[in-house]
């Protein structure tokens, strides 16, 4: 009998077979496309796979093989390929190089590679006879050319000795674009004097230079953007864990910005118009800091040193910087008396004539002077510089700390032109106190000596207080029936100056006999804290605005401070509010992660991909295996399967019965079939059982 065909498959079951197997499909095709296509791309023949070489071959041996090439050589009759000669040149050119050929033996650095197609495209057509040689330019090699401060291993370990960041350049003396870029490397390493430690490292360091390189996935040392490459060392960080590669423009200004803003944290200082300047910049600065303004004729931005100081100076002024033009000249002299640019103008109290200094800026010049003008011409009383002005009871006088009585000034007031004019008048006091007049008579000079020699041994201090920022501070010192006209918000048109002086004196004997005792409770403790070290005496002043009576009050409240017995009254004083918020590049907000930070590490991911997928040969053998380790088990999991059986007929069913059909479940009962119970069968008979009932 024949052996019926199987069945023909069907699409149903071609489908499923293809879903089964579309991972082993996809994972195989994806092997095939890496090794055919990303692998001829990403490792194309080598400079010694032309010359016929093998790797890292010797100059000698370099020079020997494209002298057996070049000797076959005819223009006439065994004329090369002009591409093919040109490749030839290239590789010889720069293999024979020492420095060149180190650089591309150890770091893979071919930076000319243009020059190939550089070539082609204009001696397209000509013979390769007509081609200039030598195709390669090479730069001077000699460190005292390019007058730089190169540093070594040793040189290397000496910048982290403490917490200044780092700004390290790696190059290649034998390197174009690190020649080129060398005088402004000078220039970014004079910017960064004072604030960072800036060198300049040489591949021949070749431990140091592999340390400091990133890695393919074969192991190789490599620069990514090439040569030179530039690696930062944020402040604390001693290792390569931490450091921070600069992928920009190879510019002055963009690597300053960048080292300033990424690595340091520094603020940006803004520039302004001659129309903006008013309203965007003068209008929004706190009254009680001194405005700081610089006219640049490059346009470039803030160099990191004076970044640095708007940072550190930030309680007391506010910086902005301005283009100079020289048809807005006239403007600029009229408003403050600039006349040129560069030029830096600080502006202090209202009407007090602005502090102008010209020409270039250095880092150590511009702290001296900044230190010098940070504070208006009569300093302001506030949190920032209450201990530094002498002025708080917890902390000490200007004198130091051996001494124990001294005198605070303050003129306290809403901000109005009746407080700018009695700023003013102190401010003429100090300067008369502060310098010794021929012209006064012996009654004048010995009525203010008392003040005189305290402002001299810096024992007096003159300041201004906001009456109405400092609500709780100016009536703590100004009780007074009149104390609203001085302190708090502004309820009527009076705004009312009030003088006053505060002895501030300390009981050194006291202080130093006092046992140290461990507080018992935390009641204690807070007992112990509610006293201010320093005792405080306050007088107030009811004359005139005349200088002369302002001066020898002062002297009289200084005199008797000094000379009499008066009570050592100690008390708590009110905090001051702190009137200026901390700015974004304050410590506790360095801690969160900047939209720079995430951008670059991101940066860092993807990169990192990209090298797994494009430069790691061992991935295509990696999915190959895959594709058949997948198709494996898929085969031997369906080839396992249970097929479905037939299933066994009944012993009374008849071949080619048909199968039987359901019914539905309302039918009549007419049309039922006869249960067996109903009839008979003709063929049956009764079994008769021994040991039955029936028996």
């Amino acid at each position: 009998m024949a052996t019926p065909a199987p069945p023909a498959p069907t699409s149903s079951s071609m489908a499923s077979t293809f879903r089964a197997y579309s991972l082993p499909l996809i994972l195989f095709a994806a092997a095939m496309f890496f090794q055919l296509f990303v692998i001829p791309k990403s490792f194309p023949p080598s400079n010694y796979d032309i010359l016929g070489v093998r790797m890292y071959s010797s100059i000698e041996e370099v020079r020997e093989a494209y002298d057996n090439i070049t000797s076959a050589w005819n223009p006439g009759e065994r004329a090369p390929d002009t591409l093919d000669f040109i490749k030839i040149q290239y590789a010889y050119e720069l293999l024979t190089n020492p420095l060149w050929k180190r650089n591309y033996d150890i770091f893979g650095i071919d930076e000319q590679i243009d020059v190939i197609e550089k070539v082609k495209e204009q001696y397209a057509g000509e013979s390769f006879s007509k081609i200039e040689l030598p195709l390669l330019d090479s730069v001077s090699s000699d460190i005292q050319d390019h007058d730089l401060t190169v540093i070594t291993s040793k040189d290397f370990q000496t910048m982290f000795q403490g917490n200044m960041p780092a700004l390290i350049q790696l190059c290649s003396f034998g390197s174009k674009s690190c020649d080129k870029f060398s005088d402004a490397w000078k220039k970014i390493a004079a910017l960064l004097g004072g604030v960072a430690n800036t060198g300049l490292l040489e591949l021949g360091e070749l431990q140091l230079a592999t340390h400091l390189a990133e890695r393919k996935p074969t192991g190789q040392p490599f620069f990514r953007n090439g040569l030179p490459s530039l690696v930062a060392f944020p402040p604390g960080c001693k290792t390569s864990n931490c450091l921070v590669r600069y992928e920009g423009e190879l510019s002055v200004d963009s690597v300053t910005d960048w080292f300033a803003t990424t690595i340091l944290g520094l603020p940006r200082i803004l520039y302004y118009s001659k129309e903006s300047l008013g309203q965007k910049f003068l209008a929004k600065v706190s009254l009680h800091k001194v405005k700081v303004i610089f006219f640049s004729k490059t346009g470039e931005r803030a160099a990191p040193f004076i970044r640095q100081a708007a940072k550190s100076y930030w309680t007391h002024a506010s910086f902005a910087f301005v283009l100079w033009r020289e048809e807005e000249s006239t403007f600029w002299f009229n408003s403050f008396e600039v006349e040129s640019a560069p030029a830096i103008v600080f502006l202090k109290d209202p009407g007090v004539k602005p502090v102008v200094y010209h020409g270039s800026v250095n880092n150590s010049w511009f702290l001296k002077i900044m230190e010098q003008n940070k504070q208006q011409e009569l300093p302001q009383l506030r949190s920032a510089t209450s201990m530094e002005l002498g002025c708080d009871p917890g902390g000490y006088s200007r004198a130091g700390q051996h001494t124990d009585t001294w005198y605070c000034a303050v003129i306290a007031g809403r901000h109005s032109p009746e407080l700018s004019t009695m700023r003013g008048t102190m401010h003429r006091v100090e300067e008369i106190l502060s310098n010794e007049v021929e012209s006064r008579s012996a009654d004048e000079e010995q009525s203010i000596a008392p003040a005189a020699g305290a402002l001299k041994s810096k024992r007096l201090t003159f300041a201004w207080l906001d009456g109405e920022a400092q609500k709780k501070y100016c009536l703590f010192f100004l009780q007074s029936e009149t104390s609203h006209e001085t302190c708090g918000e502004r309820t009527d048109m009076t705004d009312v100056p009030q003088l006053y002086i505060v002895r501030y004196k300390r009981n050194v004997t006291e202080e130093g006999d006092k046992p140290e005792k461990k507080p018992k409770s935390i009641w204690d403790a807070v007992q112990d804290q509610e006293l201010d070290p320093a005792s405080q005496l306050v007088a107030k002043y009811n004359g005139s605005d005349e200088i002369p009576e302002i001066m020898k009050w002062i002297s009289q409240i200084i005199k008797d401070g000094d000379s009499r017995d008066l009570p050592h009254y100690r008390t708590r004083t009110p905090h001051l509010v702190p009137e200026d918020s901390e700015p974004i590049w304050s410590a506790g907000v360095q801690s969160i992660p900047s939209t720079n930070t995430i951008k670059q590490s991101i940066r860092g991911i993807l990169r990192g991909l990209y090298d797994r997928i494009g430069g790691d040969p061992r991935i295509g053998p990696i999915l190959l295996l895959a594709a058949l380790m997948s198709f494996g088990t898929i085969w031997l999991r369906r080839s396992q399967a249970t097929p479905v059986s037939n299933q066994p007929s009944q012993p009374n069913s008849k071949e080619g019965s048909r199968p039987r059909r359901d019914r539905p479940r309302r039918a009549a009962k007419e049309h039922l079939p006869p249960s067996i119970t109903d009839m008979e069968p003709k063929d049956s008979y009764q079994w008769s059982l021994s040991g039955s009932d029936s028996d």
